[in-house]
């Protein structure tokens, strides 16, 4: 552990953060390198960075695998993509009932917003057509929130989806971009934030995040949530890698719970006013730690991911009742 993780005054972070200060790098991997006995106090000082902002309220996202498979993008974490033999369903995208079938669905499961997500470099203009035809149908007879997240785009596609009132759209950044080049090299990480900076312009909300256990460095991790706090996204998903057989990244060696917990805590710190979401590998990576994981955000997933399971919703439900707080219902 270092000298700042010993002598740093938790609850004084806390306070920088509430005042709109910055943490500096040597606090950020004061968090990150925080051995287990610092864990309750940084959780803490998380807790009460998001309890200003947030209270004691969840909210719940569900997400739907729209287009599975078929990717010509070479991202090495996911099954999906061009250089991947795992085996993953591949459809085109779904129809319009489908993804109708979807918003009951979420809003079954108590989620304000539900994701509709499309593999692939960036929307075709029929695949583009066919989210707004249903979003627009989703939006006249549902009270949800719609994220989309289709891929890199254009100003004029941007515009489109925010006129059909898409809420939110997603593209991450999922590494430091330093790493980037080690993940991805049939895009770039400029391109990944000109989309976000074009949703934007556009009206929707801007919602990025990362995928932690990507060979990243500490360093590197507090980069990635220097990035998206100069980026200002509203919302930013936290991933932990799960390695999956068949794709570059199979061997990675899984976030440990701890470490998770910390990632999360930092995030708040850096960007205490923004959602922050805990997303794909929560089941896995947090284990039977989840329910700390709210004391530093303020957002869960619920039900399976893109091509990995989640577990049940009930579980969820339970889990956030135990802990004391309240599911939030959307306000649209």
């Amino acid at each position: 552990m270092s000298y700042a993780a010993k002598t740093l005054n938790w609850e004084q972070l806390a306070d920088k953060a509430l005042n709109g200060e910055r943490l500096t790098m040597e606090e950020g991997l004061a968090v990150l390198e925080g051995e287990k006995e610092q864990l309750l106090p940084i959780m803490h000082a998380a807790y009460k960075v998001r309890s200003h902002y947030y209270g004691n309220k969840v909210k719940l996202n569900m997400i739907m695998n729209a287009k599975s498979g078929l990717c010509p993008e070479d991202c090495g974490y996911c099954s999906q993509s061009i250089v991947s033999s795992a085996a993953v369903p591949k459809y085109s995208l779904l129809d319009k009932e489908s993804l109708l079938a979807g918003a009951r669905e979420a809003m079954a499961r108590q989620a304000g917003t539900y994701c509709i997500v499309a593999s692939g470099r960036g929307p075709t203009p029929g695949e583009l057509d066919q989210v707004i035809d249903a979003v627009t149908e989703i939006r006249r007879t549902m009270p949800l929130k719609i994220c989309a997240c289709l891929g890199l785009l254009r100003n004029d596609q941007a515009e489109r989806l925010a006129a059909a009132g898409v809420h939110r759209y997603n593209h991450n950044l999922n590494t430091s971009q330093t790493n980037y080049a080690s993940i991805t090299k049939t895009h770039s990480y400029e391109q990944r934030v000109e989309t976000v900076e074009k949703v934007k312009m556009s009206g929707m909300s801007p919602c990025s995040g990362v995928i932690i256990g990507m060979g990243e460095s500490p360093a590197e991790i507090v980069e990635m949530a220097y990035a998206l706090r100069e980026l200002d996204a509203d919302s930013i998903p936290v991933n932990f890698l799960v390695p999956i057989p068949g794709t570059p990244l199979e061997s990675s060696i899984p976030v440990t719970p701890l470490q998770a917990l910390k990632v999360l805590a930092l995030f708040r710190l850096i960007c205490p006013a923004k959602e922050i979401r805990v997303s794909g590998g929560r089941e896995s990576s947090l284990r039977h730690l989840q329910p700390l994981s709210l004391y530093a955000a303020n957002s869960w997933f619920v039900g399976d991911y893109l091509t990995t399971g989640g577990q049940e919703v009930k579980e969820d439900h339970q889990m956030i009742e135990d802990l004391g707080f309240e599911i939030e219902q959307c306000a649209l």
